[in-house]
């Protein structure tokens, strides 16, 4: 007897076909909603008009928090929330930033021109 002979003896011969069970495994997609946290990072230290950036903060990180814990729902209403608070503490802060820059632009000149001639004029002490 061949050695591959004596091993099927031994094991027997091969099954004919019969019931063949498979294993079916969900997976779940990743939910694709966004959190806004790096933005509202950025706005807390850099916009943070009223606090808007620290609040839109807060509201990113339940937002991420509940998505961790597969609630798309309430991941999407934070994740929302947080969204109108960057938009609001962003075109705050830039008008604010601008508006500063146009107060020092032309406010400071004008100032340094006044002052000389209200003393000239003898308005001094």
């Amino acid at each position: 007897m061949i050695k591959e002979e004596h091993e099927v003896a031994i094991m027997g011969a091969p099954q004919g076909p019969g019931p063949v069970v498979s294993t079916v495994v969900n997976i779940q997609p990743e939910t694709a909603v966004p959190d806004h946290i790096v933005w509202s990072l950025f706005n807390t230290l850099f916009f943070n008009f009223c606090c808007l950036g620290f609040v839109a903060f807060a509201y990113s990180v339940k937002s991420r928090d509940r998505k961790m814990v597969n609630d798309v729902i309430g991941a999407q209403s934070y994740a929302s929330t947080a969204k109108c608070l960057n938009m609001c503490a962003l075109i705050l802060g830039l008008l604010g930033t601008i508006g500063s820059i146009v107060l020092v632009v032309f406010l400071v000149p004008a100032l340094y021109h006044a002052i000389p001639q209200g003393m000239r004029s003898g308005g001094g002490y």
